[in-house]
């Protein structure tokens, strides 16, 4: 059983105390993680507005079926993710590694298929740039659709490697035995964070994806 008082930081009276002072930090933080893709959902609805008839263009230009994996990815992981932390609240260390074995692994799946999706934007000359190839009107509309689409889901894939990197972190710590059915916070809180960055997703595929398809 780790030592709680090595774990304990100077300036809290108990593990509770610091528990509940790491869960607001948290929660600050992705608070501010909402304003920052907040802005770029904004931005991405005023121009789709504007230029729904180009944006709805454009959107046919991605793979639903890709997306609708990915989504499907994505909440698998977050159920391995509230698993893992279900098992450190028991102290089951084994079971705590599998579980972030295993939401690394889909992770790690959901970036690889996003690259696939990247690498045929590329084939298909969708990159935005001098190089933009779009066959039909409002080139410069549909452009507009794809700067959107790149930013979005490349600043999600970034948080998902940083989850990622998270994850290896916590497995680390949790095999070297820093972590009881007392302590465990820091597993909720990454948890917290992976939570976060999935359900930025199941907002992203609708939005991008399934613009007029029905």
């Amino acid at each position: 059983m780790p030592d709680h008082s090595i774990a304990l930081a100077h300036q809290f009276d108990d593990i509770e105390q610091q528990h509940e002072s790491a869960a607001l930090g948290m929660w600050i933080f992705l608070a501010t993680e909402v304003m920052f893709f907040g802005g770029m959902f904004l931005g991405y609805a005023v121009y789709r507005g504007v230029y729904h008839a180009a944006y709805a263009q454009a959107s046919r230009h991605l793979d639903v079926l890709l997306g609708g994996i990915n989504t499907a990815v994505l909440l698998c992981s977050s159920l391995t993710m509230a698993l893992a932390v279900h098992a450190a609240q028991l102290g089951g260390r084994r079971t705590v590694v599998l579980f972030l074995l295993a939401t690394m692994l889909l992770g790690s799946v959901f970036l690889g298929i996003k690259g696939l999706e990247y690498y045929h934007k590329y084939e298909e000359r969708l990159i935005p740039g001098s190089h933009f190839e779009f066959s039909g009107p409002n080139t410069n509309h549909a452009q507009i659709f794809f700067s959107f689409y790149f930013v979005m889901t490349g600043m999600h894939a970034l948080h998902m490697i940083v989850g990622i990197g998270i994850m290896l972190v916590m497995i680390m710590l949790t095999w070297r035995g820093n972590f009881s059915a007392e302590y465990y916070f820091p597993i909720e809180m990454s948890g917290l964070y992976w939570h976060f960055v999935d359900i930025v997703w199941v907002f992203l595929f609708p939005l991008l994806y399934l613009v007029d398809r029905s």
